[in-house]
C-alpha cells in the first residue's frame, strides 16, 4: 500500500505538521497582539459601560468556541468528502447555519448573564438590554465575517494540499479574537453615541 504509506507520510508525520502549522501559529500570535491593542483603545468603554468588562472575555471565548469548532466541522466534512465545492452544498449550508445560530443564542444568554453577575457582585450594570445588544451585535457580526473565513481558509487549504486541521483552528482563534474585539469596539461605540453615555 504505497499510497497509504505515502498519505500517512505526508499529512501526519512530525515535520509535516510542524511544517504546515508553524507559520500559522506565529502569525496568529502576533494577531492575539492586535486584539489586545484594541482592547486597551476600549478602556473608556469599559469604564463608560459598567457590565462590559465582564462581557468581553466571555464573547471572545464563545466567539472562539462556536468558529473553531465551525472549522474542525467543516476539515472533518471535507476529509470525508462531503464537501467538495461551496454552491449550494447542504452539508456547508447546515454547517454554517447552526454555527450563528449559536452565535445568536449564546450571545443572548452572555448579555444576560454578564447583567447578572455585575449586579450579584455588587456593581452597577449598564442593563440588560444594552449588554444584550452590545453582545449580539458583535457575536452575530463577527460569526458572520469568521464563517465566511472558515470556509475559505477549509477548501483553500486543502484544494492546496495542506491539511485544513493545520491551519483552521488557531487562523479562526485569533481572527475570532481581532474581529470580536473589533465588533466589541463598534457596539460600544454605537451603545456610547446613542445612549449619549459620558465619563
Amino acid at each position: 500500500m504505497p499510497e497509504r504509506d505515502d498519505y500517512l507520510e505526508r499529512y501526519t508525520s512530525v515535520k509535516s505538521i510542524v511544517r504546515e502549522a508553524l507559520p500559522f501559529e506565529l502569525v496568529c500570535t502576533i494577531g492575539g497582539v492586535f486584539a489586545g491593542i484594541i482592547l486597551v483603545k476600549m478602556i473608556d468603554a469599559i469604564e463608560m459601560i459598567p457590565g462590559l468588562l465582564v462581557l468581553v472575555p466571555a464573547i471572545l471565548g464563545m466567539r472562539g468556541n462556536i468558529s473553531c469548532t465551525l472549522g474542525s466541522r467543516l476539515g472533518s466534512a471535507i476529509h470525508l468528502g462531503l464537501i467538495s465545492r461551496i454552491e449550494r452544498n447542504p452539508e456547508l449550508i447546515n454547517n454554517v447555519a447552526g454555527s450563528l445560530t449559536l452565535s445568536l443564542i449564546m450571545s443572548v444568554v452572555l448579555g444576560i448573564l454578564a447583567h447578572l453577575v455585575t449586579v450579584a457582585l455588587g456593581m452597577t450594570s449598564v442593563g440588560v438590554v444594552v449588554l444584550v445588544s452590545i453582545a449580539v451585535f458583535a457575536g452575530v457580526s463577527s460569526g458572520v465575517i469568521l464563517a465566511v473565513i472558515a470556509v475559505v481558509i477549509t477548501i483553500g487549504a486543502f484544494r492546496h494540499g495542506i491539511d485544513p486541521d493545520n491551519i483552521t483552528t488557531p487562523a479562526l482563534g485569533t481572527l475570532g479574537d481581532v474581529i470580536t474585539m473589533l465588533m466589541v469596539f463598534c457596539a460600544a461605540e454605537a451603545v456610547i453615541w446613542i445612549w449619549h453615555i459620558t465619563l
